[in-house]
């Protein structure tokens, strides 16, 4: 009897001293077949409770993802067919949005220029810094041709030549930015530069970029402009070409991504707003000060692909 009980009792203590290592055994075990079982949950959660937005955050299952602590400052991913948000970090949170910025002038550009014109390139804007494309003093460009370079290469000499082309000076321009920001409802965003540059005042989140980049992309042209791998601009003024590689690394690594916009400076990090449609599924994500932000792409795309997709 006495045999009996010293053996019972040391089973017991193996097994508390297993189990720890056997939960996360279980817990990787299920976690391909668990994700569809989540997703149905926030569906019914949907169902029973109307007008609340079911939301993955970083804290609602945490082996779901690669990381114990968010890798960036702020992150949305959202469901553009159903509307739901499926993944969302400090999504509120100001902070600087980099050349995310030019997405907000590509759509005062498209609304208030004429893409035929053409435009000649100040002083100011040939001598802009950092990302740029060596444009010179009085060269000449059609509008659109400004637009591809300011988009796909996040250029910043020519996004000053267009600005200034359509506002007159990038004073004027900013001014028509931050209208267009109120009229859209982006209550937590406000330009002080047409291109980027960091500046107390300047500042968006990922909430608002998000839906900036889906109102953005509604126009054929800034779709067709931030989709494109390469390009090639010349001025109408001289035999001077200029080749442009897309930044975003995503396209054609990823199936289904279709831009939209990389951006980067030393405190706003490295950022990214990217649309995929892959297996009838649309998404548009957000990633805010990254230094892992292609790795984190790539797993918030595959989480969001299987979420929504299992929720159809």
């Amino acid at each position: 009897m006495r045999q009996e009980v010293q053996a019972r009792s040391g089973f017991s203590l193996l097994v508390r001293r297993l189990m720890p290592d056997l939960g996360r055994i279980a817990r990787l075990a299920m976690l391909g077949s668990f994700l569809p079982l989540v997703s149905s949950v926030l569906v019914h959660a949907e169902t029973v409770v109307p007008n609340r937005e079911a939301v993955y955050s970083a804290a609602s299952f945490p082996h779901a993802l690669p990381w114990r602590k968010v890798p960036a400052h702020s992150v949305l991913l959202k469901d553009l067919k159903s509307g739901r948000v499926l993944y969302q970090y400090e999504a509120g949170k100001r902070l600087s949005p980099a050349s995310l910025t030019k997405i907000m002038s590509a759509l005062v550009i498209l609304e208030k220029g004429h893409l035929g014109e053409y435009a000649t390139v100040s002083r100011n804007a040939a001598a802009a810094p950092r990302s740029h494309l060596g444009l010179r003093t009085g060269e000449v460009f059609r509008l659109e041709d400004l637009l591809k370079a300011m988009l796909i290469v996040s250029a910043n000499d020519a996004c000053l030549a267009a600005v200034e082309h359509v506002g007159g000076d990038e004073a004027r321009f900013v001014r028509l930015m931050n209208d267009k920001a109120a009229e859209l409802g982006l209550d937590n965003t406000h330009f002080n530069n047409a291109c980027g540059f960091d500046a107390p005042d300047h500042y968006s989140t990922a909430e608002d970029l998000a839906k900036l980049s889906e109102i953005a992309m509604r126009y054929p042209v800034f779709r067709e402009l931030v989709r494109e791998k390469r390009d090639l601009i010349m001025p109408v003024s001289g035999r001077r070409s200029y080749l442009l590689h897309n930044t975003n690394r995503l396209l054609g690594r990823i199936p289904g991504v279709e831009g939209v916009k990389t951006g980067f400076t030393s405190k706003a990090g490295r950022c990214l707003v990217a649309k995929v449609s892959q297996d009838g599924n649309d998404l548009l994500l957000v990633i805010l000060n990254s230094n892992r932000r292609w790795m984190m792409a790539e797993r918030l795309i595959d989480f969001g692909i299987r979420l929504a997709g299992s929720a159809r």
